[in-house]
């Protein structure tokens, strides 16, 4: 790591981080190069990563973790500790750095997905619900609200 860091500690950091206007960040989070639309909240205990797209009108809720490659539409609702995955291991074990094996994830506007949900790389369209603790392995193209492990449809909207 760093030499001028040898005990290998980091503070969290709010850095190069395009802010619309109103948006209310809750410390202590790492947030970094990336964009968090107008009128949008980040509670605390929040990462989000660089190259993320944030939508207006947004709220992440605390313990998220939000990788690389997502965008998340305008208002919708982040749970508290959702985590966002953007390696699939597919070789198996983690990419390493090796950026290009690692997979985008869009979420529509309307949105809103449970606590504890875990969002491996899919794209989610426009109105949809997730439940907690689910499991989403598949795009969802059809707005309804989706449960489980794997995430499937419980009825549509």
């Amino acid at each position: 790591m760093a030499k001028d860091n040898p005990d290998k500690r980091y503070q969290s950091t709010i850095r190069a981080v395009a802010f619309g206007n109103n948006v209310t960040v809750v410390e202590p989070v790492n947030i970094y190069e990336c964009e968090i639309g107008n009128d949008s909240f980040v509670g605390p205990f929040v990462e989000v990563q660089k190259q993320v797209k944030i939508g207006q009108r947004t709220k992440i809720q605390s313990h998220t973790f939000v990788c690389e490659l997502v965008t998340i539409g305008d208002d919708c609702f982040i749970g508290h500790g959702v985590m966002f995955i953007n390696d699939l291991f597919e070789e198996g074990g983690p990419a390493m750095g090796d950026t290009s094996k690692w997979k985008s994830t869009s979420i529509g506007n309307g949105v809103s997905i449970g606590s504890n949900a875990t969002i491996l790389p899919v794209n989610i369209c426009d109105g949809t619900v997730i439940g907690a603790g689910a499991v989403v392995t598949k795009d969802i193209n059809i707005k309804g609200i989706y449960v489980g492990n794997p995430a499937k449809l419980l009825r549509k909207l």
